[in-house]
């Protein structure tokens, strides 16, 4: 590892207003230095396996080129680079100088409170505001550059190619457990090379961001926004978009999360009909815990102070990484029930509890039937959208999705009324034909607990109002078979009374 005496430019930026008025951050690969209004962040002077600063001038050109890349995701917040100069008479400065001694990017200074990691310490990341992050996440990566550079197996194994070198930088783990753990990631690959290959031909690999973890998400004006992205190396940051999300799914898994985890992947895939990639998200979740583990253990190396709580929060993240790539048996869980009766709050609990990480899809008939028509789940559509023809196309869809992901190995929530036996049955016969087992639940409900909930209801995703409850009411249902689950208490309380019945069947 190539390290240069970088004290006298951390002196100079320390002592910009008054060495009392700045906050020093460190990472692995960089200093940030929050003074006033500003925020200045410079590159430390590392060659490692996966990034080169070692020179003044690979530090100002990997400065330029974050600036160039966080501005399209983070308009506003970063102003500018800084070239830091040595004049004739020895001192530095910026801008002026005969001598490039190092660089800096320049931003403004926002809250550190309103970094989504802070707020995850905080208990403030609620579903809504998840919500709107997948959906920005996905707007973000519709319009990254599709890149065509080999294969996605070929770019997924130059990963784990970049993860063993930084593996192998470090002494935290021993040689006979790192050969067996990348070993493992390599048999993963194996079985997932073909569907790598299809998607980067189908345009699934992009420059993306390619650091997304919850602290380089922050909030401002009320809106989600990424910044911080990977500038030092576009291998790194050309990846299958789905590969670019699941740091951030894995980060919420990891901090303790796992229903947003299991709602971020599931709006997310709503946004982008991506439902064949669905299956790689464990291996991907995989792969980015052991990115962590590396270069935690990396950063061992460099600091003695904490060098065993870094030592532990490495070994953390390797044990995850394993853990995330063991296959989980697919199964099917179909919850149906009368609008009101709570199957939309249900199935989003239940779904991070079974399956493997990021949990269950959840494949819901509103948010189908609104995705065909072109709208988001909370708008509100007309009678037409609920004609007979149109709801046939929706179970038609559900069993469809159902079926492709169960066949690939994931898991599925299968969310709708099915108060028509017909449905019922079609969606019965896709987890016998895929070979999973299925619990199927019909969630029961006081007639007047369903009027007081629908008629209390404001944005949903289900535009059903009293009349269509009344409808719904009037049909028959008695030659509905499935178990019987009391859903007049809290979600969770019925999501693991579904789990007790799943576990028995």
């Amino acid at each position: 590892m190539f390290a240069e005496d970088q004290s006298g430019v951390i002196r100079f930026l320390e002592k910009l207003r008054g060495a009392n008025a700045v906050e020093r951050i460190e990472t692995h690969i960089s200093y940030i230095f929050l003074i006033g209004d500003r925020a200045f962040k410079m590159k430390r002077a590392v060659k490692l396996p996966y990034v080169d600063f070692s020179t003044p001038r690979l530090r100002l050109e990997a400065c330029e080129k974050e600036v160039a890349l966080n501005a399209l995701t983070a308009p506003g917040l970063y102003i500018g680079v800084r070239k830091i100069m040595r004049g004739k008479d020895g001192r530095l400065g910026f801008d002026e100088g005969e001598e490039l001694v190092d660089a800096a990017v320049e931003m403004v200074r926002f809250d550190q409170g309103a970094l989504f990691d802070r707020m995850a310490v905080d208990g403030r990341l609620t579903a809504e505001l998840m919500t709107r992050a997948a959906r920005m996440i996905a707007r973000f990566h519709r319009g990254a550059p599709i890149i065509h550079q080999g294969s996605g197996s070929a770019n997924i194994a130059g990963v784990l190619r970049i993860n063993a070198a930084g593996f192998a930088t470090s002494r935290v783990f021993g040689a006979d457990e790192l050969a067996d753990f990348n070993r493992a990631f390599e048999q993963k690959l194996t079985v997932h090379a073909p569907l790598l290959d299809a998607r980067e031909a189908g345009g699934r690999v992009r420059r993306c961001h390619g650091d997304l973890h919850l602290r380089n998400i922050y909030l401002i004006n009320g809106e989600p926004r990424l910044f911080d992205c990977i500038e030092f190396n576009d291998q790194i940051a050309t990846v299958d978009t789905l590969y670019d999300l699941a740091f951030l799914l894995m980060d919420l898994w990891h901090r303790g999360f796992p229903e947003l985890a299991n709602l971020v992947a599931n709006r997310y895939l709503d946004e982008t009909q991506d439902e064949e990639g669905f299956v790689l998200l464990p291996y991907f979740m995989g792969i980015r815990a052991a990115v962590r583990a590396h270069v935690t253990a990396t950063q061992v190396e460099e600091c003695s102070v904490r060098s065993d709580k870094l030592a532990a929060d490495s070994r953390a993240y390797f044990e995850l990484a394993r853990a995330l790539i063991e296959t989980q048996r697919a199964r099917l869980i179909v919850i149906g029930g009368f609008s009101g009766s709570g199957k939309t709050t249900v199935a989003e609990v239940l779904a991070a509890q079974f399956g493997s990480p990021p949990g269950a899809r959840i494949v819901e008939s509103d948010r189908i039937r609104k995705a065909m028509h072109g709208v988001q789940a909370e708008e509100r559509l007309g009678p037409a959208a609920y004609c007979p023809e149109v709801s046939e196309k929706v179970y038609g869809d559900m069993a469809r999705r159902t079926f492709a992901i169960l066949r690939a190995g994931g898991s599925v929530v299968a969310d709708a009324v099915f108060d028509r036996a017909p449905n019922r049955a079609r969606i019965e016969a896709v987890a016998q034909e895929a070979g999973v087992p299925c619990t199927a639940v019909w969630l029961d409900v006081k007639t007047s607990l369903l009027r007081r909930r629908v008629a209390s209801r404001s944005v949903s995703p289900s535009d059903a109002d009293l009349e269509v409850l009344s409808r719904q009411l009037a049909a028959d249902t008695k030659g509905i078979t499935w178990q019987l689950v009391d859903a007049d208490r809290d979600a969770h309380e019925i999501a693991r009374a579904i789990l007790e019945l799943q576990s028995g069947s």
